[in-house]
């Protein structure tokens, strides 16, 4: 099999303030994204939806932000803007509060393109900036960038559960607080990228050739795309579905539902800070090996498990499963060096696009066959991970993110 080996170009001093600073923005990012997936089952019985709706609410969210994440981050490895980077916050703004007025099913979609169009301009910048800010060290920067939006998607769900639930709909607006601080937040990082972009010497900049042929970089790229696949759409069937599946199975109240899909939640989060750094020590392929196929065992088990073992198995999954996406996102950073920004719109646009399109689907499923059924297709989906014999091995790169 082919190595990449590189020198490094990267300056190597950590910047962990502006990391931080990503870090939490991307937490107030997804918790507010959350809340969407999170207030389904007020939606639904608010609304009158069918499990059909659900799954076009998320395709209109995951959906607009599939499709423009690529473009905008083509456009800021040509001509980077970091202070653009406010302007998602507000977007997500505009949405949460179309959403908490919401009286119709498609002023809940038109909400839904809001916060996706948020987040299509926050993921490819802030990617960068948090690649312009790791020194040494790409795959734990890019693994405390990934933790902060994973714990907020994990406290959208309590969040929902504490605030959301007891007092309707409407209290959603409250959530704008969150956008304003984000805000302040990715403008003073923006301001910290411009002038570090402005200093760094010319040969900081400059692109590492890490000698693959571009059929060996096309291939590998290809083989992501088809991980990135078995992972969204088993974690869609999770993400969206896992609060019906134990009201429907297990008789359990929304508000304990809600706390099962926190704690689900909070294990992605875990293993996702857990997946970079140990990519940086053992290398990408092997925690790619590990936390995609790896994790087959128990989500075959998942569905004929009592409501204890459910618990246990979704965290475990969690855990394994989500370690994956910091590991894929800094190898194929890697494998296109110079590109940062393309590469992070591009695979967090497939992330959001195949959740989508497997969320309606999976809706559809649900209507016309229930929910055991889609949890024991799903459950064959990280089987898929054996593909990853196709990778090159990656024993040292350090390709300029810059």
């Amino acid at each position: 099999m082919a190595t990449i080996t590189a020198g490094a170009t990267r300056p190597s001093k950590t910047h962990y303030p502006v990391i931080a600073a990503i870090s939490v923005s991307h937490f107030l990012n997804d918790m507010m994204q959350s809340v969407l997936l999170a207030i389904y089952p007020i939606l639904k019985l608010h609304l009158s939806l069918s499990f059909t709706q659900i799954g076009l609410i998320t395709l209109a969210f995951q959906l607009t932000g599939s499709v423009l994440q690529p473009l905008i981050g083509m456009y800021a490895d040509r001509k980077s803007r970091p202070y653009t980077l406010p302007m998602s916050m507000l977007l997500t703004l505009s949405g949460l509060l179309v959403l908490a007025t919401a009286t119709h099913f498609h002023a809940v979609l038109v909400a839904a393109m809001l916060i996706g169009m948020g987040s299509s301009v926050f993921h490819p910048e802030s990617s960068r900036v948090a690649r312009l800010a790791a020194g040494q060290q790409p795959g734990l920067a890019q693994s405390i960038f990934q933790v902060g939006g994973n714990m907020g998607s994990a406290v959208g769900p309590l969040l929902a559960a504490l605030l959301i639930l007891p007092r309707g709909l409407a209290s959603v607006a409250w959530l704008s607080l969150a956008a304003l601080i984000g805000a302040v937040l990715l403008t003073l990082a923006g301001r910290w990228a411009h002038a570090h972009m402005a200093s760094l010497p010319a040969r900081a900049r400059q692109m590492v050739d890490h000698g693959l042929s571009r059929r060996t970089v096309l291939v590998s790229l290809g083989v992501l795309f088809v991980l990135i696949f078995s992972k969204f759409v088993y974690m869609a069937s999770l993400s969206n579905y896992y609060t019906f599946y134990l009201i429907e199975k297990f008789q359990l109240s929304t508000h304990s539902a809600q706390l099962y899909l926190f704690v689900f939640l909070f294990a992605v989060a875990a293993g996702t800070l857990l997946g970079g750094p140990v990519g940086d020590r053992i290398g990408r392929k092997r925690v790619i090996w590990w936390s995609i196929l790896g994790v087959a065992p128990f989500t075959l088990l998942l569905p004929y498990a009592n409501l204890f073992w459910t618990g246990v198995l979704s965290v475990i999954i969690g855990l394994v499963l989500s370690s994956a996406f910091s590991a894929i996102l800094v190898y194929a950073q890697e494998l296109v060096p110079g590109k940062v920004a393309t590469i992070s719109g591009l695979f967090f646009g497939l992330a959001f696009g195949t959740a989508g399109i497997s969320a309606a689907l999976l809706g559809m499923l649900v209507d016309s066959h229930g929910l055991q059924l889609v949890y024991q297709i799903c459950a064959f989906m990280p089987l898929i991970g054996v593909v990853t014999i196709f990778l090159p091995d990656i024993k040292e790169t350090h390709a300029s993110g810059h």
